[in-house]
């Protein structure tokens, strides 16, 4: 007989993510809301409140988010994946109607133009791909870098203007006059690892000027528009306006480097320059240097307006932090300029006006003819510009101090959002890697206060691994722990309802009454909580000398079992003792009042050989099983501990361990990635079976069931039957090794804890299923998975450079080498739109056949009819097909059912699914297409 099984999903999104750290977070358009990647998901974060206003969430979608980018119209944020697809979300409704897939490899860097109306992504396969957001498709893709892209920007004629315009004192007013006010900018700019920073012509779709910007990786670009250059030359061709813009690198190495880029030279750049442009790695010592530096490099005055450089640098500016630099960003007002570094530092600097750049140039010629300077230093500041520095143009005005290492920053878009006693403050989004978000006040006009910190947002999630999970006894409540503190969630809520601070928890469970909670740590203490009053009741120090691995309630919960790497086993029973009612510490210094609070006292101990990695009580609380780290578990009578069987046959430790309710069999998970399931009657093993592709952290056997549960550090969670020794389902989702696992009391729901410091519960569903289809729908993904890589290889065009694999020496085959290639790529999505466009294009031939006879009966009966001949009644209608019916087309054409697939597939994928088509398909649907045309 065929066993079905009831399958387990997610219920819903996982618990204690605040801000993951694969991806970057942003402030939304009014200040109030920070838009966070939650692993596969997107969180809208109310500041004020520390609360949840939305979640963005696509059950087709289990990568993690690696980027998101906020729309010049304040509602579509784009959202990339570490699969290399890229989602279009509605901040308003919350929902995404748009999905983009053109990369092999995780999104890296996103960016939109000025309308709004073009994407920009960029990935780890080196690519940049150009999208058309209204009309959901693909317009382009551009190669050229050697390694992940890590910044874009669009260059258009946004750029050609500041908020901050003042005509230069030193530009005559006929010059300006004869000169044009913006430039026709069409261009991407985009940043590297591989040390480069390259311009594209959009118009041209090619590079028009590539730049080593630091002899390191680029890790940030952003661009600062700057209104007072001067003009170009007279003799320039270009039809644009005199305008400079300011670019900022940030390098692997720390430097923070400025460049300023001429519109008017990129404008007119129609085709590659011949060279690599390097640019100088010596920062200039004193503003003098500047001058200096700018002599030394070949004059291109004479050059063509094409072939000038458009891009020369400017300098560095001082930073605190020496790591690498992560992000810059520019506020809004352009005035400053937040730095992020890979650690705990944020540099805020200034961009100065006009006429602050005069009052300080005529502070640094007042200094100088203070000190007497020399006529040739004299004549080196009369240049009035040329004598300032980069970091005279943006001085560091102050910095941010965050608790933990920052993953990204982001600033608010207007500074009507800082309050009115600081008018040009403006607010500073932190995401810190310890799963933490924090909003500091910057800009203060204040030199002992530049910056401030607002608030935080951390109580939602764990600042570390989930090492330990424990239900409740009615599996209304959840304990989790990690490195520095355990929390309590609410189920029904899915809510944190207590944050406690201990030590480095590596085990825990409840205490019978749910009142009280146990936690075994690193350092060998146990830990006694009062959940009522969310307080740490006592910590009994020394409780073990190593840590504490395994902590187990009695089967009559009177006690609990520990076990630890000390080589003990210790028995513990729980007891009353009296404390002062205030502080519940019996030092008589309270005000009198006594209470009982809960308590251990250690009753006897089990010394073995070998650390102990695990303890397990059998239900019935005879027997207990002790795993040590000699790869053996070791099984004793629970009353008298005498030895009763030794199960030996894992290759590595064995790391995790549960009995079945009915105590014929026990489940053992190792280190050497093996499930085992012995007999408790005689200790034979029954089977062994290769359970994950990594460690196998935990298991469980589900209620009174031989079901059992595993979690690994191969980030899944797998059900079998310990029966039929046969795998039931996987469920995907963690995103890091799964540390812990906890199941309900009758299986209703598993929980899981990770790396990723989620919280993730799958409940069971009612759809019910057989083992044979699991393994059917698994095999389906494997081909599917296959069919795209292998399409990858040898799908190029002939000519392509695609490498032939029957060629007998297929090293010498020509490798790709075009800047421009198609912008999407084939995936599941689009194998499976291009089975249901074939068919339905087999439906449609089949319903136009099956009409066509019946149309040709149909006149001969009624021409029998007008004639008095009819031979029986009218034809029938013929039956349609069960599709064409459930699409509601029964009295259609047979080519609006086909109308109707194509309709349900994405215009992203349409594009791909009509190229893998097959050519007597295609000329089927060319018939199709003209009737449409027609009607």
């Amino acid at each position: 007989m065929v066993r079905l099984y009831l399958r387990y999903a997610p219920d819903s999104t996982p618990l204690g993510v605040i801000a993951s750290g694969a991806g970057n977070s942003v402030f939304d358009a009014t200040g109030r809301l920070a838009v966070c990647p939650s692993l596969e998901d997107v969180a809208v974060w109310d500041l004020r409140r520390a609360a949840h206003a939305a979640v963005w969430h696509d059950p087709d979608c289990r990568a993690e988010v690696t980027c998101l980018a906020r729309s010049p119209d304040n509602v579509h944020y784009a959202v990339g994946y570490a699969d290399g697809s890229v989602r279009i979300w509605s901040i308003e409704t919350h929902t995404s109607t748009t999905t983009f897939s053109g990369h092999k490899s995780a999104v890296s860097a996103l960016a939109f133009d000025a309308s709004g109306y073009r994407l920009a992504s960029g990935s780890r396969d080196t690519d940049i791909v150009v999208w058309d957001v209204l009309s959901e498709s693909g317009l382009f893709r551009l190669r050229g870098h050697k390694d992940q892209i890590t910044a874009l920007h669009f260059l258009d004629s946004k750029h050609a203007r500041s908020p901050l315009d003042q005509p230069a004192p030193s530009a005559p007013a006929a010059a300006a006059e004869d000169v044009p006010t913006t430039f026709s900018l069409n261009h991407i700019v985009s940043a590297s690892k591989d040390s480069m920073v390259k311009f594209w012509d959009l118009a041209t779709r090619h590079c028009v000027e590539t730049i080593i910007a630091h002899r390191g990786e680029v890790w940030a670009l952003e661009l600062l528009p700057q209104p007072d250059a001067p003009a170009p030359a007279a003799d320039s061709t270009a039809a644009g306006a005199p305008t400079t813009i300011t670019v900022l690198t940030g390098s692997s190495e720390g430097e923070l480097r400025v460049w300023h880029l001429d519109a008017a030279v990129l404008a007119a750049k129609l085709e590659p320059v011949d060279v690599t442009i390097q640019a100088s790695w010596t920062s200039p010592a004193a503003p003098g240097a500047v001058a200096a530096n700018a002599a030394a490099e070949p004059n291109e005055a004479d050059l063509p307006l094409a072939r000038r450089r458009a891009m020369v640098s400017r300098g560095l500016l001082e930073r605190q932090s020496k790591e690498r630099v992560v992000t810059i960003r520019v506020h809004e007002t352009g005035r400053h300029v937040v730095v992020q570094g890979a650690d705990r530092h944020v540099d805020v600097y200034k961009v100065r006006t006009q006429a602050e750049l005069r009052r300080r140039l005529a502070r640094l010629k007042s200094r100088r003819k203070e000190k007497k300077t020399t006529a040739d230093a004299m004549d080196t500041v009369e240049g009035t510009e040329v004598a300032l520095a980069a970091t005279d143009e943006i001085p560091r005005v102050g910095g941010i101090r965050c608790e933990g290492k920052i993953r990204s920053v982001d600033v608010s878009p207007r500074a009507r959002t800082a309050p009115q006693s600081a008018p040009d403050a403006f607010y500073v989004l932190c995401a810190l890697s310890s799963n933490q978000l924090e909003v500091h006040l910057a800009g203060i006009d204040s030199k002992d206060a530049p910056t401030r910190h607002e608030l935080t947002v951390d109580m939602h999630g764990h600042r570390g691994d989930v090492r330990t999970l424990a239900l409740s006894s009615d599996d209304q409540l959840l304990l989790s722990g990690s490195n520095a503190a355990v929390k309590v969630w609410n189920l029904a809520s899915r809510q944190c309802v207590a944050t406690l601070a201990s030590g480095y928890a590596l085990c825990s469970a409840f205490v019978p009454g749910n009142n009280h909670a146990v936690v075994g740590t690193k350092a060998g203490d146990i830990e006694i909580y009062d959940l009522a009053s969310s307080t740490l009741l006592e910590t009994i120090k020394g409780a073990h000398t190593g840590a504490i691995w395994s902590l187990q309630v009695w089967p009559d919960r009177k006690g609990i079992t520990t076990g630890s790497a000390d080589k003990d086993v210790k028995f513990w029973e729980f007891a009353l003792k009296e404390v002062d009612d205030d502080d519940g510490k019996a030092d008589g210094a309270g005000s009198g009042g006594r209470r009982r609070v809960l308590t251990l006292h250690h009753t006897r101990t089990l010394k073995l050989s070998e650390d102990v990695l695990g303890v397990c009580h059998s239900r019935d609380g005879r027997l207990l099983a002790v795993s040590l780290l000699d790869c053996t578990v070791k099984v004793f009578y629970a009353d008298s501990l005498a030895f009763f069987l030794s199960l030996y046959g894992h290759k590595l430790p064995v790391l995790a361990m549960d009995m079945s309710a009915d105590g014929d069999l026990i489940a053992t998970a190792s280190a050497d990635k093996t499930l085992k399931i012995w007999g408790l009657d005689f200790g034979d093993c029954h089977r062994s079976l290769l359970a994950h592709e990594d460690s196998v952290m935990c298991a469980r056997f589900v209620g009174d069931t031989h079901y059992v549960v595993t979690a690994s550090k191969d980030k899944t969670v797998k059900y079998w039957d310990a029966d039929k020794f046969q795998q039931i389902m996987k469920m995907e989702g963690h995103q890091g090794e799964v540390w812990a696992l906890a199941v309900s009391k009758h299986g209703e729901f598993i929980v899981s804890g990770s790396h990723d410091r989620s919280i993730r519960i799958w409940k069971k569903t009612d759809v019910q299923f057989t083992l044979e289809e699991e393994r059917e729908r698994e095999l389906d993904d494997v081909y599917d998975r296959a069919a795209i890589e292998d399409d990858e290889r040898h799908a190029g065009a002939i000519g392509s450079g695609a490498v032939n694999e029957d060629s007998l020496n297929p090293a010498t085959q020509p490798a790709t080498t075009d800047e421009v290639g198609a912008a999407t790529r084939r995936t599941t999505d689009t194998l499976r739109a291009v089975e249901r466009l074939a068919a339905a294009i087999e439906v449609w031939e089949e319903e136009a056949e099956l009409l066509g006879a019946h149309a040709a009966e149909l006149a001969k009966w009624e021409a029998a009819a007008a004639g008095g001949r009819a031979d029986g009644p009218r034809p029938p209608r013929p039956t349609r097909n069960p599709y064409v019916v459930a699409a509601r087309l029964q009295d259609a054409a047979p080519e609006a059912y086909v109308l109707h697939v194509v309709e349900g597939i994405r215009p992203s994928d349409l594009e791909q699914a009509l190229a893998m088509l097959s050519f007597a398909r295609v000329l089927d649907l060319l018939k199709i297409i003209a009737v449409w045309v027609e009607k």
